[in-house]
């Protein structure tokens, strides 16, 4: 069957973007003659990553409510009329087999859409706690693809199916030959290295924390691959040297893990997701600045199961240290996060959800 349509909408974060394009991306090794659409907000990176990938997208005018009382918020409901309208001209042109939202406000209207003509939808949520998009739309579609326990107390519980979150490829099929990692870098073998992951942008609060433990962590004789994001680069690519390598981006992120002994990230879905495969031991810093604050409940979803260390930006001055020297003199602590982690990685995750997608497809 090489005549199914698809289309695929979320965006607005790369947590929302990157999933739907590795669906897509399984959905074309299946099905190599199908046709695919994606539907974003206009203005919002997915009009730019999308396109990168391979694929065609239409854009919506569409946006968030602000919390507080803006001009934003008085377009809100004519945004919310014109994107009802696109979406069904979309829906109407395209006449997909298919629809998948992975979250993000263009999906809402698209989604209400295509179930609302009887098109199987598919919804696929990141995090631990369910997006307002998502929830809006869970009683419309016929399949919720999560990662985490307990998503019925926002979902019917019928239409959950555990997946896990999907994760790049290159990650799964990651090098487990560390000497080349560290070679790529210009590090030493010998030295334990630590792998510190503020998002492509950047996370303000964990450079300056970075910044401060240098001199601990070459007290303790630990090298960094820092990535500090592009936003922050400038200010801090200083402090290069033979130990401390900073970064704006990180091309090669399955080196970047392979060199990696411990891990400081932040706890968006995606990144949680690849850790649990990557299995090594890591202290979340969650960013507070995230709707409902769900980098923090995916974090404590982890330390609830032993299998990460978690440290609020609030705490960093008065627990980051102790915490740290905790993991690095504890080589116990650190294989049980390690294993631990591990054991919560679901590495078919975007296999599995085009399984779900394809049993919708049977049932046409």
């Amino acid at each position: 069957m090489g005549s199914y349509r698809f289309i695929l909408s979320g965006g607005g974060t790369g947590g929302h973007i990157y999933p739907a394009i590795a669906i897509a991306n399984e959905l074309k090794v299946r099905y190599p003659d199908a046709e695919f659409l994606f539907v974003g907000a206009k203005d919002r990176m997915e009009m730019e990553k999308v396109p990168q990938a391979g694929y065609k997208i239409e854009g919506l005018w569409i946006s968030g409510l602000q919390r507080k009382l803006t001009l934003k918020n008085l377009m809100f409901p004519f945004k919310v009329i014109s994107s009802l309208m696109k979406s069904a001209n979309i829906v109407r042109n395209f006449k997909p087999h298919a629809v998948v939202g992975t979250g993000g406000f263009a999906s809402g209207p698209l989604l209400k859409v295509a179930s609302g003509k009887g098109i199987p939808c598919v919804l696929q949520e990141q995090n631990s706690f369910a997006g307002i998009t998502n929830k809006l739309l869970a009683n419309k579609v016929a399949k919720i693809c999560v990662a985490y326990d307990g998503m019925e107390k926002f979902f019917p519980k019928d239409k959950i199916v555990k997946t896990g979150n999907p994760v790049r490829g290159d990650l799964i099929a990651k090098s487990e030959n560390k000497l080349e990692a560290m070679n790529f870098f210009g590090l030493q073998a010998d030295k334990t290295t630590l792998l510190v992951l503020g998002g492509s942008l950047g996370a303000r609060r964990v450079n300056v924390l970075i910044e401060q433990s240098l001199p601990l962590f070459k007290e303790q004789g630990i090298q960094v691959i820092w990535q500090s994001g592009k936003l922050y680069y400038e200010e801090y690519k200083k402090y290069e040297s033979g130990d401390v390598k900073v970064v704006a981006f990180l091309n090669r992120m399955d080196l970047a893990y392979g060199a990696a002994d411990i891990i400081i990230s932040r706890a968006g879905a995606g990144s949680v997701s690849e850790l649990c495969i990557v299995g090594r031991p890591v202290i979340f810093i969650p960013s507070p600045n995230v709707a409902e604050d769900h980098q923090t409940k995916n974090a404590q979803s982890l330390v609830e199961k032993d299998a990460a260390i978690m440290v609020r930006e609030t705490e960093l001055d008065e627990k980051f240290e102790s915490v740290f020297l905790e993991l690095i003199r504890n080589k116990d602590l650190r294989g049980k996060l390690g294993a631990n982690i591990k054991n919560l990685a679901m590495p078919n995750a975007t296999k599995e959800i085009v399984n779900e997608i394809e049993k919708l497809l049977v049932q046409q």
